[in-house]
């Protein structure tokens, strides 16, 4: 019997199938390089377009590969409310502001997750004094109040005691400065505190000293303005800022 000739086997082609397989790991692993730095705003745009319906990217990935979580990702709390509840506490403060008898003594400012409230030292204390004024009990009596709905909405509280250079060619004696200034802000912590309208941990104090003035110290006027207590509320989930970049809105 006459043997049937065979055909050549194909070859090569399990080698088409590991080159394209090596083509396509080389594609995955240039594609994750390049995305290993992310702008925030294109990575906003290419989340939104595979989902349209998403007000906000939920994770925005910075330069240095961390997350930027607001009130949303906060577990159980309720951001509407947080934001109701933060904003009707800005209009209390400015109730506050105007039924105190010298309104130009209290200055409130508000921006994107933040409150500022500056009060002159005359509101709380006597000139190098930290003991609490009576007038100061009362102006901290209503802002208890006024604090106390938006517990939840808050995420601290700073409160920042300054003094002033009182000669200008010659600073301040340093002990002196320092405590008092520490001294100012804790008493108007503990006082709040005292209240049990909101959480301890969330209630900060820190003595500046005369070490950020918002005036000079030339004359008796530009001394007043840095004689001064200021409080600071961040709301829940906000990012917070330098105390500089604070200033740079409020003053």
């Amino acid at each position: 019997m006459k043997k049937r000739d065979k055909k050549p086997e194909e070859g090569g082609s399990w080698m088409d199938t590991y080159g394209d397989m090596v083509t396509l790991l080389l594609c995955f692993f240039v594609l994750l390089y390049s995305i290993s730095s992310v702008d925030q705003v294109k990575w906003e745009n290419l989340v939104k377009s595979m989902n349209p319906e998403a007000a906000k990217a939920s994770q925005i990935v910075t330069e240095e590969g961390t997350e930027e979580e607001g009130t949303e990702n906060v577990p159980g709390v309720n951001t509407t409310e947080v934001d109701t509840q933060f904003e009707e506490l800005y209009d209390n403060l400015l109730d506050i502001k105007e039924n105190i008898g010298d309104s130009s003594a209290i200055q409130v400012s508000m921006g994107d997750g933040w409150q500022f409230i500056s009060f002159r030292d005359s509101v709380f204390f006597d000139g190098d004094s930290y003991v609490l004024r009576e007038e100061g009990r009362h102006v901290l009596d209503a802002f208890s109040s006024a604090i106390h709905p938006a517990a939840e909405a808050i995420k601290e509280i700073q409160v920042l005691g300054h003094t002033t250079q009182a000669d200008p060619q010659i600073p301040n004696e340093v002990m002196n400065d320092r405590v008092l200034s520490a001294n100012r802000s804790a008493v108007v912590v503990a006082y709040v505190q005292q209240k049990g309208i909101i959480g301890a941990d969330k209630l900060v104090s820190i003595g500046y000293g005369q070490h950020r003035p918002i005036a000079g110290f030339g004359t008796e006027e530009e001394r007043i303005l840095n004689r001064r207590v200021e409080i600071l509320i961040t709301k829940t989930g906000s990012v917070e800022k330098s105390l500089e970049e604070y200033y740079e809105q409020v003053y």
